[in-house]
């Protein structure tokens, strides 16, 4: 699924690496903890979180993930989105509660990585 149409149903604005959006993703992640992130997941994948500091974005750069999507209306500071555009790594920002967002994302067919 492309970020853009990811973006589209969950109604969330591109904060960071807008270029980004035409790039696919196959499975999402949701997690707030790095840990388990690093322990599970590979590239290609959508990570959704509520964390918003470097480390997010340092632990997206070692996986090669491309897109974060930060939920509950969590916002990551300025050096936080300079560092994503950096790394073109798109950030996304949404409203809506981490279980929401993957339920609405997985009625449209895009699926959870498999453990």
């Amino acid at each position: 699924m492309q970020i853009k149409n990811i973006a589209e149903i969950i109604k969330a604005d591109v904060i960071a690496y807008e270029t980004g959006i035409e790039h696919e993703v196959h499975v999402a992640f949701g997690s707030d903890l790095m840990s388990d992130v690093l322990a599970y997941v590979e590239g290609d994948t959508l990570l959704i979180t509520g964390l918003v500091n470097h480390q997010v974005i340092r632990t997206a750069e070692m996986l090669d993930i491309k897109v974060i999507l930060f939920v509950r209306g969590k916002r990551p500071t300025e050096d936080v989105i300079a560092l994503a555009n950096e790394k073109k790594i798109t950030l996304m920002v949404t409203q809506k509660p981490m279980f929401t967002v993957s339920g609405l994302l997985y009625q449209e067919g895009l699926r959870g990585i498999e453990l």
